[in-house]
């Protein structure tokens, strides 16, 4: 049952609010997130899957996807342009907008920010809301704390495309290794030889049968979370689409890091005292 909304008039400024569905069909969703798209004129829809849109189009009647506006030779920036316009054309004209987005709206996610950038720049009141993201899902089926070694996150073609430092006595998340490489935008996967790349360099750090956990997390409520443990040398072989995350495990011990420590004793000893 969806709110009911007074009648548009010409003083009535458009508003825009940008938010996370979670990763899993309906068990993520926030009250807050749901206000939003229950409040609002236009709901956009950039969701992970066909069923979830379905299950969205429950909670209001002017459901727009986006996932037409993608193509296979056409550059996703194009793509992500498209979405802030025609957000924004529905806010110019007095609307209030929603934008929703599968996990968190405002990671691996250009076109929410660039559209609440837009939207503040031209007087409009712009919000994001957070959801579960794809990170969240993977700490808690993984059983990783991030707080125990730490944890560097990287989009995978960064590695190769700039100078990047990896500290393997941590965990090592990889984005989207399955278009790992691809310069050009337009493609929706890269293959082997392009992972292979990717291996080369990391085992700069790592051994080749270091283990590598490929994860995707669940987005319908049947499912179960999909976990493979394959070695480093594997992965160029291995199945992968852009919803699936590679993570290193550390491949080293902490170092003590002994003047830090000594400095910091010596400061205890002068507080002690003081």
């Amino acid at each position: 049952m969806t709110a009911a909304h007074p009648p548009l008039t010409e003083s009535r400024r458009g508003k825009l609010a940008c938010v996370g569905m979670g990763m899993t069909l309906g068990s993520h969703l926030t009250p807050l997130a749901r206000s939003h798209i229950e409040q609002a004129d236009v709901v956009f829809a950039g969701l992970s899957d066909g069923a979830v849109e379905m299950w969205l189009q429950r909670m209001h009647p002017d459901v727009r996807s986006l996932q037409p506006y993608y193509a296979e030779g056409k550059s996703r920036m194009q793509t992500y342009r498209q979405w802030v316009e025609l957000m924004m054309t529905e806010v110019r004209a007095g609307k209030r907008v929603c934008g929703v987005f599968y996990g968190h709206p405002g990671i691996f996610a250009w076109s929410p920010h660039k559209a609440i950038e837009v939207a503040r720049a031209e007087g409009f009141d712009a919000h994001m809301e957070p959801g579960i993201s794809a990170e969240d899902c993977l700490y808690a089926d993984l059983g990783i704390d991030p707080g125990r070694f730490g944890c560097q996150h990287f989009e995978a073609s960064q590695l190769l495309f700039y100078e990047r430092k990896i500290d393997p006595t941590g965990y090592l998340v990889l984005w989207q290794v399955g278009l790992v490489g691809d310069l050009s935008l337009k493609r929706f996967s890269t293959g082997a030889a392009y992972r292979q790349v990717l291996v080369d360099l990391l085992s700069q750090d790592y051994p080749l049968d270091h283990e590598v956990i490929i994860y995707r997390a669940a987005t319908l409520p049947i499912q179960r979370p999909e976990i493979r443990r394959i070695a480093l040398r594997e992965l160029p072989a291995a199945e992968l689409t852009t919803e699936h995350t590679v993570v290193l495990p550390p491949a080293a011990p902490l170092k003590l890091n002994l003047a830090m420590r000594e400095r910091l004793a010596a400061l205890d000893r002068e507080t002690t005292m003081a």
